[in-house]
């Protein structure tokens, strides 16, 4: 008896499909994945279409999440994998389904597998959330791979995995004080407003150094602790900032 992958959550942003949805539904039944969430669908979630190919699995239809944004649909989540089929210059090496999925089925916290539009995939802003990135090896001579057929490909993965993973083996790791996703953009945010008060970031520029100073967090895996530790650093270099200048302008007066 392997691990459970029931804190697993396959995340679909924007599809546009009711079919693929369908198809979505019945390959993670087969697989024993439980939490489908749905981001903005542009298509009938739960229509005809939908059912007629969930077949058995229209229950994971009825209790699907239908969520207005991606961080909604990642909240809790402590670890998140996004898919792409291209680099886009990501620094972060890309990883094949068997490398990077065990690190969410060794987990014991939610955790998240991001799928993007059926035709331009994740956009460079929803990668972010993301703490490592997965691409699909494919043939050379038709490398485009249909959104359902890719989640079956790493739905079928996520259970291999688990099916080798004994729940009561100590490799399961316990991680129930890493920071969840909303937790660390409230610190990104934090950070990134300091940072471009005192010009270490430029507005045209900031999106992008923003993007590399977050994988070097998210590679770490900080506690709640240690983001309460960082926020507070922030704020005492604001109050320092803040005293400063109010010294400044009564030598002025």
């Amino acid at each position: 008896m392997g691990t459970s992958l029931n804190h697993i959550r396959i995340v679909l942003v924007e599809p546009a499909g009711a079919l693929n949805i369908g198809s979505i539904a019945r390959v993670m039944k087969n697989m024993g994945l439980t939490q489908l969430v749905i981001v903005n669908p542009q298509c009938e979630v739960r229509g005809e279409e939908a059912t007629r190919m969930a077949v058995h699995a229209i229950d994971l239809l009825l209790t699907a999440q239908i969520v207005p944004d991606l961080p909604t649909a990642l909240q809790g989540c402590t670890r998140v994998i996004a898919t792409t089929a291209r680099n886009r210059a990501i620094p972060t090496p890309l990883e094949t389904p068997r490398q990077a999925l065990p690190w969410l089925v060794e987990s014991t916290q939610p955790t998240a597998l991001l799928f993007g539009r059926e035709d331009s995939g994740l956009t460079n802003a929803e990668l972010k959330y993301a703490g490592r990135y997965l691409s699909i090896p494919v043939g050379s001579e038709y490398s485009s791979l249909n959104l359902a057929q890719a989640v079956a490909v790493c739905a079928y993965e996520l259970q291999l995995c688990a099916s080798e993973i004994a729940p009561d083996l100590p490799n399961v790791q316990l991680e129930s004080d890493v920071a969840p996703v909303e937790l660390l953009e409230g610190y990104y945010q934090q950070l990134e407003i300091l940072l471009l008060e005192i010009g270490y970031l430029f507005p045209h520029t900031a999106a992008h150094r923003m993007e590399k100073l977050r994988r070097i967090y998210n590679r770490a895996q900080l506690s709640h602790n240690e983001v309460a530790l960082l926020r507070g650093i922030l704020r005492q270099v604001n109050w320092a900032i803040e005293t400063a200048q109010l010294t400044s302008n009564r030598n002025v007066d």
